[in-house]
C-alpha cells in the first residue's frame, strides 16, 4: 500500500498531558510535511492550531477525555466550546460505566447530543476496547449505528490497551454502513497500519508512523 494513502488516513495525535505549544506547533508542522488528515491535539489547542494551520489541516480534538465519566452536560458544553474554537473533527469518549451498567440508552443519548452540537462536523465514538467484553463491543456497534455518528474508535490509548486486529474486524462486521472505523492507540508500523486499512480501518489514530519516517523516537499514544 502507498505511504501516502496510509498518511492520509492519519489523525496526527499528541495528546500527553505535558505538551507544549512548541510540541504542538512541531505537530502542525509534520502533518502539513506529512500531508495527514489531521492533527489531533487537547482541547486548550484548539484555537491556535486552527489559526497556525490556516486550513490546510483539519483539526481534531477530544471530548471527556479520557476517562469518559464526566458527565452529559459537560461533555456537550466541551464540544460546543471546541468547536466554537475551530475544531473540524470531535473525538469523545462515551460514559464506560453506563455500558458496564447496561445504561445504552443513556448512552446512545448522549452520543446524539453531542451529535447535534458537532453540527455539520465529524464526530467520532471512542469505545475504549480494551475495558469491553465482546457483547458490549458488539451492542456499542449498534448504538454507534444509532446515533448518527461519523466514526466509531478503538480507544483512547490511556487505558493499557490500544487497537487490536480482532477488533477491527468485529467493527467491520458490527457496524452500519454509515459508520467509519477509526483504530487508535499502539500502532507500530507501517506494516501494522496496512493490516487495520485492509480490515476496513478508514482512519488511524497515531504519531508513531511519522516518527518512523523521521528516524525519530515516537511518542507514546
Amino acid at each position: 500500500m502507498n505511504v501516502d494513502l496510509i498518511m492520509s488516513k492519519v489523525d496526527h495525535t499528541l495528546l500527553s498531558q505535558t505538551a507544549t505549544e512548541a510540541e504542538i506547533k512541531q505537530l502542525c508542522d509534520e502533518a502539513i510535511e506529512f500531508k495527514t488528515s489531521s492533527v489531533c491535539v487537547p482541547p486548550s489547542f484548539v484555537g491556535f492550531c486552527k489559526k497556525y494551520l490556516n486550513g490546510k489541516i483539519a483539526v481534531c480534538t477530544v471530548i471527556g477525555f479520557p476517562n469518559g465519566y464526566n458527565t452529559m452536560d459537560i461533555k456537550v458544553a466541551e464540544t460546543a466550546k471546541a468547536i466554537a474554537d475551530g475544531a473540524d473533527e470531535i473525538d469523545m469518549v462515551i460514559n464506560i460505566g453506563d455500558v458496564k451498567s447496561g445504561r445504552f440508552d443513556k448512552v446512545l443519548d448522549e452520543i446524539k447530543q453531542i451529535k447535534v452540537v458537532c453540527q455539520n462536523k465529524i464526530l467520532k465514538v471512542i469505545i475504549e476496547t480494551c475495558l469491553l467484553t465482546l457483547e458490549e463491543k458488539s451492542k456499542m456497534c449498534e448504538i454507534v449505528t444509532l446515533s448518527g455518528a461519523d466514526y466509531i474508535k478503538t480507544s483512547t490509548g490511556f487505558a493499557g490497551g490500544g487497537a487490536t486486529f480482532d477488533d477491527i474486524e468485529l467493527f467491520s462486521k458490527c457496524v452500519g454502513k454509515n459508520v467509519k472505523i477509526k483504530a487508535a492507540g499502539g500502532i507500530k508500523s507501517f506494516e501494522d497500519a496496512e493490516h487495520f486499512i485492509s480490515l476496513g480501518a478508514d482512519r488511524l489514530g497515531t504519531s508513531r508512523l511519522v516518527s518512523i519516517l523521521k528516524n525519530k523516537p515516537a511518542e507514546i499514544y
